[in-house]
């Protein structure tokens, strides 16, 4: 991209109305790609968004001697690992210094090559998201990690063994590491506490096409038997549930009508009800879900982000958006990413009226209540919100961002558009299709 590919501006105040389609999750599709790397035989996996972290992912694969070539099928890829190799450091550090992923490799190729190399790791900034607990689980498998000034080498001496792991917070980075290491580990793995969000279950179903033994129980305890030898699978990924209702907050915040082709209920529960709780409607069919405001008020909510099942952390920002149109106080309580909430300053400066807290407003257990971060918020509306200047702090906040500029009497400049499209496909293309006022400088898209 060029500096000026980096920038959008946009013409808000108008709805957004049309279809669009969500594919494959951004949380379950790299790390099904990763998984293959434990297999014996080809797989072949459906469904896959053409984003930049699927890019990340795909580049580190054939670094390391995986074939990856397009299906039959749009948004097909076969992944081929006959051959797996060492990767040159630098080669590895250039691919993977945008993206916390390569951290999920460790287990796969300590068991197909005895070592692996991580180098620093990169990711949105929304708060701690220590790499210090992946190392700790490796080492319990018995891996040996050694600190070096480019990134961490780690080696297992001989075949990694089972263990019991209980995580302090269910985290979904962590469960997967677990999950990709204990397959082929000698023993029982026993994982306490471990995140089940949808896109877990998804790749457990992929390790167990593969041949792994995994059981979950609801205690949120999963129990995995280590076996010899996996091979591959054939597999569609779930919807990106987190795009889905991105797009579902974008028609509430313009007083737009948007067809969601590929959203699913199931997974979107929680959310569904919270947004009919604020005021949108929706309608369910077979092929996806529409989302719309049917007119009137929109109503303030008290809201609290959770692991699944409850409100996911990644719908937080864009709903917050369609927030400021709510009447009365809405009250958020982020119990998630203790920085998630930081993106709200831009809407202030667009005529929101948001005040962050360090307390707790809500009753469900939180990390940050005793350190210091402004981690709830309450929300006035409805507010007319203005044109700005804005610049992407992270993915969903830079989307949220989006969302804010196309509900916005004005044109805005949107800075660092290229980090969307770690999780959103073609989204410049969706928004033109829902008629969307937008254009790079000097190139109009819509």
């Amino acid at each position: 991209m060029t500096v000026n590919d980096d920038v959008l501006l946009v013409h808000g105040g108008t709805p957004l109305e049309g279809e669009i389609r969500v594919r494959g999750a951004k949380n379950l599709v790299p790390k099904a790609m990763v998984a293959a790397l434990l297999g014996s035989e080809p797989s072949r996996l459906r469904n896959v968004p053409d984003i930049r972290d699927v890019r990340v992912v795909r580049g580190l694969l054939q670094l390391h001697g995986v074939t990856v070539r397009p299906g039959e099928e749009p948004g097909e890829l076969v992944l081929d690992p006959t051959h797996v190799e060492s990767a040159n450091v630098a080669d590895i550090d250039a691919h993977a210094g945008s993206s916390r992923i390569p951290i999920l490799f460790c287990g796969p190729l300590l068991h197909r090559l005895g070592h692996a190399f991580i180098p620093g790791l990169g990711g949105c900034d929304i708060g701690g998201r220590p790499i210090d607990f992946h190392f700790d689980v490796l080492r319990q498998f018995g891996a040996v990690i050694e600190k070096r000034a480019d990134g961490q080498y780690l080696e297992a001496p001989q075949r990694l063994r089972g263990t019991k792991i209980r995580l302090p917070y269910p985290s979904v980075g962590a469960t997967e590491q677990v999950l990709l290491t204990a397959v082929l580990a000698e023993g029982v793995t026993e994982l306490s506490n471990a995140a089940v969000e949808p896109e877990i279950e998804d790749l457990i179903c992929v390790l167990q096409k593969m041949g792994a033994i995994i059981a979950m129980d609801t205690d949120r305890t999963i129990r995995i038997t280590g076996v010899d030898k996996l091979g591959g699978y054939t597999h569609r990924a779930l919807s990106d549930r987190l795009e889905a209702a991105s797009w579902a907050s974008a028609a509430l915040a313009t007083s737009g009508n948007i067809y969601v082709r590929g959203a699913q209920q199931r997974s979107m529960m929680t959310f569904l009800n919270t947004y009919r709780k604020v005021g949108g409607a929706f309608q369910i069919d077979d092929e996806g879900i529409r989302f719309w405001h049917p007119g009137g008020q929109l109503k303030s909510i008290a809201l609290e982000t959770d692991v699944h099942p409850g409100f996911q952390t990644d719908w937080q920002q864009p709903l917050v958006v369609a927030l400021t149109q709510a009447t009365g106080l809405s009250i958020v309580h982020e119990t998630v990413y203790e920085s998630r909430l930081g993106f709200t300053s831009a809407l202030n400066q667009m005529g929101a009226h948001i005040q962050l807290y360090r307390e707790c407003l809500g009753g469900s257990d939180c990390r940050f209540g005793q350190r210091n971060f402004l981690h709830s918020a309450v929300v006035s509306g409805p507010t007319k919100l203005q044109g700005a200047d804005l610049v992407i702090p992270d993915l969903r906040g830079g989307f949220s961002y989006l969302i804010a500029a196309l509900a916005a009497e004005g044109t805005s400049r949107v800075h660092g558009i290229e980090l969307i499209n770690r999780g959103y496909e073609n989204f410049m293309e969706k928004l033109v299709e829902l008629g969307a006022k937008v254009e790079l400088p000097g190139k109009a898209l819509g």
